[in-house]
């Protein structure tokens, strides 16, 4: 695994060292969009809606849109921000294990010792296992503040990110609590749920949907049911250099079909009138390519 950075985890003056990594990876296959008729991949474009242009990366900003009025954001602004630059995961508070809530739960990340004694990250592992302790933690993670709960898994620390307290919406629908339960049915039901008891295996479930598109997939390239794959030459030219490739081509068609009607118009003729007219052919020639050209460099334009 590859660290995503590196920092501290501080609470009064303990420092423990640590190297962050991504606890989690998806296990889908990952499918892109293609052309039904020749398989060619679709790619979108950053357009801009005002001037129609492609707009490279370096030139957009973001903006936040009320109604109609709409506040544009430089990068210059955002640095004016307050936004934390430091390394080090604070420790707000050590709260009991069940006082967090699951939905609060986000990504994962684990934290591994980055100092040349392992001792520190060890006590505060260890110390959370006797106290049974979860602490709340906050960092900054791609310019942004972020909450957290550091908490113990098997031998590692664990950093899950928490949502915000008012991103956590009630269950505000009706008919919560108005059905009437009797003693028989809630029985009847418990009953139900313990036929089904068991202790969880997280290894004994399996993403069917992904292991038959894989064995889909299998199936597929064995059977050489495959096209053929755009190079990466391809993928980086985009359209600009397409029309490029075309305007040339046309313009080498036209050179050719100029310099052969040349070779026919002065063939049997050694006179001054065959060479003028030689000259005429030729110019003749090179018009139809400068035109043809131009055709081209004004589909590109269009």
């Amino acid at each position: 695994m590859r660290a995503i950075w590196k920092g501290a985890v501080t609470f009064g003056l303990v420092n423990v060292p640590v190297s962050v990594y991504s606890a989690t990876e998806s296990h889908d296959v990952r499918l892109h969009q293609v052309h039904d008729a020749d398989g060619g991949r679709i790619r979108y474009q950053r357009k801009c809606e005002k001037c129609g242009e492609v707009v490279p990366f370096e030139h957009i900003d973001k903006a936040f849109t009320d109604g109609d009025a709409s506040v544009v954001l430089t990068e210059d602004d955002l640095a004016t921000l307050p936004a934390e630059r430091s390394k080090e995961i604070d420790v707000l508070e050590f709260v009991p294990n069940d006082q967090v809530d699951p939905i609060m739960f986000g990504s994962a990340y684990y934290l591994a010792p980055s100092s040349t004694s392992s001792k520190p990250y060890v006590l505060l592992r260890r110390t959370l296992e006797e106290t049974d302790r979860t602490a709340i933690v906050s960092f900054t993670l791609r310019q942004k503040t972020r909450l957290a709960a550091l908490r113990v898994r098997g031998d590692a620390l664990l950093l899950q990110t928490l949502l915000w307290a008012d991103e956590i919406r009630e269950p505000d629908f009706e008919g919560l609590d108005e059905a009437k339960i009797s003693a028989k049915e809630l029985d009847m039901s418990a009953k139900l749920v313990r036929s089904y008891e068991a202790d969880f295996d997280p290894a004994a479930h399996t993403d069917e949907y992904q292991v038959q598109l894989r064995a889909l997939l299998e199936e597929k390239l064995a059977s050489g049911e495959v096209v053929q794959a755009s190079t990466p030459e391809d993928e980086d030219s985009g359209g600009e250099v397409l029309d490029l490739m075309e305007a040339l081509r046309r313009s080498v068609e036209a050179s050719r079909s100029a310099r052969g009607g040349t070779s026919k118009s002065s063939k049997g003729t050694g006179s001054k009138t065959g060479a003028g007219k030689k000259s005429k052919a030729t110019n003749t020639g090179k018009t139809a390519a400068k035109r043809k050209t131009a055709d081209a460099s004004e589909d590109k334009t269009a």
